[in-house]
């Protein structure tokens, strides 16, 4: 069977992760976003590694918490309700960073260690390119 971008996920999970990281910088811009402040904060969410100190599975649990777009969505939509600009800014940086993640190749985590993700095997943007992570091959064998 030939392979196309529309039957390999990972490479649609990149392209969505690219339009995510166009978008909010798009919308950034267009609100009169300050560009030093997003230059400033954009990797701010990869703090959250530092839960891999404490393990893998309170490491994977602070990744992800840091890293599925429910956090900058519900920050987006307090700034929409309340009219507030610097949550707005802050969600797009956010979204971006987020984006831009996925765009490499960067995925979710698993609780089995820092490479295991839902994007393939490792977290190397070329590594594991249209494989399981080890955790969903272990759930397909059973």
């Amino acid at each position: 069977m030939t392979r196309t971008p529309l039957t390999a996920p990972t490479t649609l999970l990149r392209l969505e992760g690219g339009a995510l990281l166009a978008g909010t910088l798009a919308l950034y811009g267009a609100r009169g976003g300050r560009w030093p402040l997003l230059a400033a904060l954009v990797l701010a969410p990869d703090l959250s590694m530092l839960g891999y100190r404490a393990g893998p599975a309170v490491g994977a649990v602070c990744y992800n918490a840091a890293h599925t777009t429910l956090g900058p969505l519900a920050l987006g939509a307090y700034a929409l309700l309340t009219g507030r600009p610097i949550p707005t800014f802050l969600a797009l940086i956010w979204g971006a960073h987020i984006g831009l993640d996925r765009a490499l190749g960067y995925g979710l985590k698993y609780p089995d260690g820092f490479t295991a993700t839902h994007l393939g095997g490792s977290t190397a943007p070329h590594a594991g390119a249209g494989t399981f992570p080890r955790r969903a091959r272990r759930e397909s064998a059973v």
